[in-house]
């Protein structure tokens, strides 16, 4: 995920910030408790496309992912 278009993207809901789960190729909005798919590099900001996050998630710090 380019650093440069994270930092432009917001969350489609909420319209806060987003941070990159590399790990699951996922935008998170922690606000909104919900995470965004990002396929083949690309980001699906579609709600109805989000999965939810559940508690033990959102309970996890949000340490920033390395972008890159």
């Amino acid at each position: 995920m380019d650093t440069k278009l994270l930092e432009l993207l917001v969350c489609p809901v909420t319209k806060g910030p987003l941070s990159f789960d590399r790990e699951r190729q996922e935008l998170i909005s922690r606000p909104a408790r919900l995470a965004y798919p990002v396929r083949d590099g690309i980001p699906v900001l579609l709600e109805h496309e989000a999965r939810p996050l559940s508690d033990e998630e959102l309970a996890r710090p949000s340490a920033p992912a390395p972008l890159g």
